[in-house]
This record gives C-alpha cells, sequence and structure tokens, in this order.
C-alpha cells in the first residue's frame, strides 16, 4: 500500500472536492439525462419518474423511453403488479447518479432518455382490447424510432409490445425468469403471464430459435413443452450454477446473433428473499448481483427494447422489490444506450 504525505493527501482532497463540483454541476444541469432539466435531484424531491428522468410525453428527438404499463388483468395468483409502475419510479430516485460503476456507461452522453409516463389502458375489464391498447402505444414508439423499455404490470404486457416491436421481423429474445411462460390457454384465457411468448411466437413476432430462457424452476414444468418443442434454449437454475454466469453470457449471445433482441426480466427469476413482492413468487432463485452481471454481460447486442415485469408493491411493503426491479432498470438502460448509440 502506498503512503501518502499529509500534503499529497490534501492535494488530493482538493481533486476530490472539484470532482464533487463537477459532478454536482452535471447533475444541476440535467445532463444526466440528455441536458433536461429536473426540478431537483434530490431522492425524495420533486415529481417521481423513472430514474428521475425527465417527464416527456412528445417523442420527438427521444432515443429511449420509460414507459409505466399499469396492468395485472393476466396475473393467474396474486394481483397487485398494476401498482408496479408508481413504485418502481418511487424507488428508482435511489438509484440517481450518472455512471455505471462496473462498465463505465453513462447513458446520458450516449442517448436522449425520458419517462414517457403509463400506457393508458381504458378497456380494465376485457384483456382482449387491453392487448390491442399496450400494442397500439408500443407500435406508436416504434415508429417514432424510440427504443422503449416498458415497467410492468405483469408478465403478460410482453405480448402486445413484442407484437408492436416484431411486426416487421421477428426478434430474439433473452428472458430472465423462474417460468417460461410458453403455457397454453388457461382458465379460458390465453393472455395470462404464463403464456406470452407462446403467443408471441404464434403470432410471427418472436423467434423461438433466438430465444433463451434463463432460471427457470419450480412445478410448473409441465407447462413449458412449447417452449422445447419450438426450439427455444431453457436454461433451469440448477444448469445456470452448473455451467457458470460466464458461460451462460456466451451462449445466450451465441443464440441471440446479431440480430435484433428483447429482455425480458421477471423479478421473480431472483430468490424470494430479496424480491416478495411479486405475483408468483419462487423459491430458489437468483441473487440480485447475479442478474446484474448477466445484464451487463449482454452489452454490445443489438437491443431494440426491454421490459421489466412483476413487480407487486401490496406483497412488499419496504419496497425492496421495486427497488431490485429499479436497480435491473438501470442496468437495462445503460447497456440500451450503449447499443443505441451504436
Amino acid at each position: 500500500m502506498v503512503k501518502l504525505t499529509l500534503d499529497e493527501l490534501k492535494t488530493l482532497a482538493k481533486n476530490t472536492e472539484l470532482n464533487d463540483k463537477v459532478l454536482q454541476n452535471f447533475l444541476d444541469n440535467g445532463e444526466s439525462f440528455g441536458g433536461d432539466k429536473r426540478e431537483q435531484v434530490m431522492p425524495y424531491a420533486g415529481i417521481s419518474t423513472f430514474l428521475k428522468a425527465p417527464l416527456k410525453e412528445d417523442l420527438f428527438g427521444l432515443d429511449i423511453g420509460l414507459i409505466g404499463v399499469p396492468y395485472d388483468l393476466g396475473v393467474t395468483n396474486r394481483p397487485g403488479a398494476r401498482f408496479g409502475p408508481q413504485q418502481v419510479r418511487e424507488l428508482s430516485a435511489m438509484t440517481n447518479g450518472p455512471k455505471n460503476h462496473a462498465n463505465g456507461i453513462i447513458p446520458a452522453a450516449l442517448a436522449k432518455i425520458a419517462d414517457c409516463g403509463d400506457v393508458s389502458i381504458k378497456s380494465t375489464y376485457d384483456i382482449t382490447q387491453a392487448n390491442k391498447e399496450i400494442e397500439s402505444f408500443f407500435n406508436t414508439i416504434r415508429e417514432a424510432k424510440v427504443t422503449p423499455i416498458a415497467i410492468g404490470g405483469d408478465h403478460s404486457i410482453s405480448y402486445p409490445i413484442l407484437k408492436a416491436l416484431g411486426k416487421n421481423k421477428p426478434v430474439g429474445m433473452i428472458h430472465i425468469d423462474a417460468h417460461a411462460d410458453t403455457g397454453g390457454a388457461f382458465n379460458g384465457s390465453k393472455f395470462h403471464h404464463g403464456g406470452p411468448f407462446r403467443n408471441a411466437v404464434l403470432a410471427g413476432a418472436l423467434d423461438p430459435s433466438r430465444t433463451i430462457q434463463i432460471g427457470i424452476r419450480g412445478r410448473a414444468e409441465p407447462h413449458w413443452d412449447f417452449s422445447y418443442d419450438s426450439g427455444m434454449r431453457v436454461i433451469h437454475i440448477e444448469e445456470f450454477y452448473d455451467m457458470g454466469i460466464k458461460k451462460v453470457i456466451q451462449e445466450a449471445r451465441k443464440i441471440v446473433g446479431s440480430g435484433e433482441t428483447y429482455i425480458s426480466f421477471d423479478v421473480d427469476s431472483i430468490d424470494p428473499a430479496f424480491t416478495p413482492g411479486t405475483g408468483t413468487p419462487e423459491v430458489g432463485g437468483f441473487l440480485p448481483r447475479e442478474v446484474q452481471q448477466l445484464i451487463r454481460g449482454f452489452k454490445g447486442l443489438n437491443l431494440i427494447g426491454a421490459d421489466v415485469v412483476e413487480v407487486s408493491p401490496p406483497f412488499d411493503r419496504s419496497g425492496n422489490t421495486a427497488l431490485v426491479a429499479a436497480t435491473m432498470l438501470w442496468e437495462l438502460l445503460c447497456i440500451i444506450a450503449d447499443s443505441r448509440k451504436k
């Protein structure tokens, strides 16, 4: 260890103070989100937006849109994910800062980012119509050439989003979850949170040969035959630990290749010790740090969108589940901003 003299320590302290002033100026001028000035930078002040990004419903000039989808009509068990976007907005203020320490990415330096508000879902009792409204919203996002990151909401929202993004050509997908979500009709409806990716494949929006599902576990395994039959790569949680994170990342990158790719992250992929506030908690899952490492490993892929789903605030009054979701939202924003720049 190098031992510094008192004079050297004083010089170092002055330089640190200078860096702090530069950072504060960076924040005060709103440069952390592409020049859009925010009302306040403190976590407890101002209007709650995703990652304290400016609220901007006008899509002109925007690169990346953070979009709430307050919807849980597709939940099969514990409802409440319709409140997810609100709580993620609130807890995401705690992740305030411009730079990712692990990969050095400063999203604001690469893209113009904003919170685009929530999808307006008027058909709150009609699942089929609600899906059409979500799809229509993301069609507008796609036509504006804005890259979306959706915050749900239950996992059924991925189907209409993928229908919009894969309208002209099926996309590939990296899916981080406890459940494969490729089930068929359940209680008279196929539009539930256990079947969005089956629906997306059958709609021609998702390419199963370029899809990998990571972290799958639990007693719902008999529902996921479509994943295997259609050619998706399924990595159960046991195989994940046998392979190791680096090899899983390598395989995922090989499967999706250079084509357009969507990332879908369900908070129930993480062990409920960390994310109890979710519709279908499944014991034996990831540590939050492991999902961070996974997402960072997808830097450089051709990313056209992502979602963070299944935060159900009524089942976690502490807000910890939403904090984990907000952290993964930040990680996704970083690699998508990097992809957008390229």
